[in-house]
């Protein structure tokens, strides 16, 4: 399958995605602010509501290939190379923990015991070492993204994140999975962070980058440059909001459709003069302040954008759906999009634009004999649970990488 993604909206072909396991039950009271949880999740329901999710998506797209990221890093670890790679990352990187005296024992480590401590913090083989866990490799989105068929490797903003950002270094470093694309391998270095969240693909050459509480503006500036000297014609850099609530750009609007965007209106709407946009012309980067993110979009598209409110007309809905991640949808093709289903008043407003509104469990129910036709069924969306997931802050965008879709 060729790894290539043109849109946040075209036929997803393939994903890759993070079923919560043990890291998430070694999250304690005492430690959950530092691993950026707002709660303790309860492993067993978590797992279950994100394999629900992941029913829906096999029962809406047959053919869709779903990559468990810890089968992606264990497939990586048993090439030795990889294995010394990532040893020496995290001796330099891991900053709660001294693990120099140990180098050459975690490069020892098979596979799957190297994954595990990489993931979980700990490993039998070196009690003498325990670490905190991962318990965001969940959100598979922030590790990476595809733009085309380049990928710009995620540098995480925060401590607690960076043994993801090192283990999707190595992964792309070595696994014959990306060989097509490495040479266009975009990695962030020194202090300078970017997150998968902030990067959306709105067309083969337009590409939104949100400089969030999570990514810099000297990552994104990086990331950009590099972006247009392969092949982008304009990058749209979004300023927004430096809060725990909107800490990347897809918690705060999404696309559902080729033309239609989910948006928390505060973030997005009621923000004036916080978009620039970056054209390369003759070898130089032309930048132009634009007065909004709409404005900007149906500039650059040359057609109409519709924004659907999450949470709808009320102030204190908006507040409560965005917050449950009810503007982090997550699109399968032009107009059919997952989120979770506590969202109510988000998926009312979106029956205004002509979308139905299927729970997840009908939905399997109903077409598990495969006879859905996701290029007929109209616009829909398609909800499932996810009140131990959203403990997290994330959604089902925050949940997906996808690093295949058809060109819309």
């Amino acid at each position: 399958m060729e790894l290539r993604v043109t849109s946040e909206t075209g036929l997803l072909q393939g994903v890759i995605t993070h079923t919560p396991g043990p890291e998430v039950s070694l999250v304690s009271p005492e430690t959950k602010d530092q691993l950026l949880f707002d709660d303790i999740i309860y492993e067993h329901d978590a797992r279950n509501e994100h394999l629900d999710m992941l029913q829906v998506m096999r029962t809406a797209l047959p053919d869709l290939k779903i990559i468990e990221v810890r089968n992606l890093i264990t497939e990586t670890l048993e090439n030795p190379d990889a294995r010394a790679y990532l040893a020496d990352s995290l001796v330099r990187n891991q900053k709660d923990g001294n693990l120099a005296p140990i180098r050459s024992q975690l490069a020892e480590l098979n596979a799957a015991e190297l994954t595990a401590f990489t993931i979980e913090g700990s490993t039998p083989s070196i009690p003498s070492v325990e670490l905190l866990p991962t318990p965001n490799l969940l959100f598979t989105r922030d590790l990476a993204a595809v733009v085309n068929d380049v990928i710009v490797v995620s540098k995480a903003a925060k401590t607690a994140r960076i043994r993801e950002s090192l283990m999707m270094d190595t992964v792309v470093t070595f696994h014959p999975m990306y060989e097509q694309i490495r040479k266009n391998a975009i990695f962030i270095s020194g202090e300078d962070s970017i997150e998968g969240g902030d990067i959306l693909v709105v067309r083969d050459d337009l590409v939104l980058i949100g400089m969030s509480e999570r990514t810099t503006f000297s990552g994104l500036m990086h990331a950009a440059q590099q972006l247009m000297e392969k092949g982008i014609k304009q990058v749209l850099i979004i300023d927004i909001p430096k809060k725990r609530s909107s800490m990347h750009l897809d918690t705060i609007f999404t696309f559902s459709n080729y033309n239609e965007c989910v948006v928390f209106p505060p973030a997005i709407i009621d923000r004036k003069d916080n978009v620039v946009s970056l054209v390369k012309s003759n070898g130089s980067i032309i930048t132009e302040l634009k007065p909004n993110l709409k404005h900007a979009l149906e500039e650059a598209l040359g057609h109409e954008v519709t924004f659907i409110k999450c949470g709808g007309d009320d102030p204190t809905a908006q507040q409560r759906e965005q917050w449950s991640d009810g503007a982090n949808t997550f699109a399968l093709a032009p107009g059919v999009i997952i989120g979770y289903e506590r969202n109510v008043n988000t998926f009312r407003e979106m029956e205004k634009y002509g979308y139905r509104i299927v729970a997840g469990k009908d939905f399997v129910k109903n077409y598990s004999d495969g006879s859905f036709d996701i290029s007929t069924c109209g616009k829909m969306v398609i909800t499932f649970e996810g009140h131990e997931l959203c403990r997290g802050r994330g959604g089902a965008r925050c949940m997906t990488q996808p690093f295949s879709r058809a060109v819309v």
